[in-house]
């Protein structure tokens, strides 16, 4: 984190962020979906996720690479299948509404799966792995991205650090979701770095002639690295071939930069899927034991040192409620933020009493 932050009411960024996008160009429906996408990013710790990712879909609105559609159009709809055109536009509003109807066919067919081509960013994957589970399903959600790592021996890009989520209805506050990236760190974080002046692991990239390096800078020139070496290579890959392939949308090198040039779509691929629990068994019955196999994990032996045991999801969930409403930004971020908020006209809800220093 910077040396100065500020503390923001997530109820008063979010509506502070809709503005701002409306005012690029956003639905104000849209707007809104997205912003709410964003702070909740934020609320989690995932920043990488949050609204530092304001310019660049500021830009892309300005240049006309999103669309200003708020819908998605039927490709085809087969049974528990269902291809979509998403047509550039908004990725967290084109991503609820496949999830939606993903969540659909499931209680038709059991499961549904509904494919997206030509579509944008849609934020952190676990958002709509959470939305199937909210509905009582096993929510599944994956997307493809540029190709940033190599394969194992290469040098040079092959496959994107493709993510993936998975989350299952539990009882409880706590969700049960896994949400992660197929490198060893997201490149939202490494633009995170870039913009707050920090540098970064050595093992979450190499410069473009594969060294090592913790110049965030550096690793945005090179490549990523992949979690689990070829472990995580060949699931990026699969992801990248489900997700493409169903779709007939762009695979691979057919993905575009996020943060090229503004002006071209990102055009990348998603894959939604959900799984009634209800047609396999009792809802009730496998929610509780859901919940019990989370606490089976809180609850086991620690190694020395260790002061908690975590399932998937839980500690962005703690985040969140620790957050109690509030979101920290850095400084770099609020200063992007507000000065978009003068070029477009929008009132930014910065004050000096929301400053506060690192260290106070």
């Amino acid at each position: 984190m910077s040396e100065q932050a500020r503390r923001i009411p997530a109820d008063d960024l979010r509506a502070f962020m809709a503005q701002l996008f409306h005012a690029a160009g956003a639905p104000q429906g849209a707007a809104e979906v997205v912003a709410d996408g964003l702070v909740e990013a934020d609320l989690m710790g995932l920043r990488s996720h949050g609204v530092m990712l304001a310019d660049m879909y500021i830009e892309r609105l300005r240049k006309g690479s999103v669309s200003r559609g708020e819908s998605a159009t039927v490709v085809s709809n087969r049974h528990g299948a269902v291809v979509l055109d998403a047509g550039h536009a908004l990725g967290h509003v084109t991503g609820a509404r496949a999830m939606d109807m993903a969540i659909a066919k499931a209680r038709e067919f059991a499961a549904g799966i509904v494919t997206v081509r030509h579509g944008f960013h849609f934020g952190a994957a676990g958002r709509y792995a959470r939305q199937a589970a909210e509905a009582g399903c096993i929510g599944i959600a994956m997307c493809n991205t540029r190709p940033l790592m190599p394969a194992p021996g290469g040098a040079e890009r092959a496959v994107g650090n493709n993510p993936i989520a998975i989350a299952v209805p539990t009882d409880g506050d706590i969700p049960i979701v896994l949400d992660m990236a197929t490198s060893e760190a997201a490149m939202g974080k490494i633009r995170m770095a870039e913009k707050a002046g920090e540098a970064i692991p050595e093992s979450w990239a190499v410069t473009a002639r594969g060294t090592p390096t913790t110049d965030p800078a550096e690793a945005i020139k090179g490549m990523l690295l992949p979690s689990g070496g070829a472990k995580g290579f060949g699931l990026s890959f699969m992801i990248d071939l489900l997700c493409g392939l169903l779709a007939q949308g762009a695979t691979g090198p057919q993905v575009q930069p996020l943060y090229g040039d503004f002006a071209t779509p990102y055009d990348c691929s998603h894959l939604f899927i959900a799984a009634d629990v209800a047609h396999f068994c009792d809802l009730a019955v496998f929610r509780q034991q859901a919940a019990a196999a989370a606490e089976r994990i809180r609850t086991g032996a620690r190694a020395p040192g260790v002061t908690g045991l975590f399932a998937p999801g839980e500690i962005e969930w703690r985040r969140q409620q620790d957050a109690d409403g509030v979101v920290t930004l850095d400084e770099p971020v609020a200063t992007m933020l507000a000065r978009y908020a003068g070029e477009l006209g929008v009132t930014a809800p910065f004050h000096e009493s929301t400053r506060e220093k690192r260290h106070a």
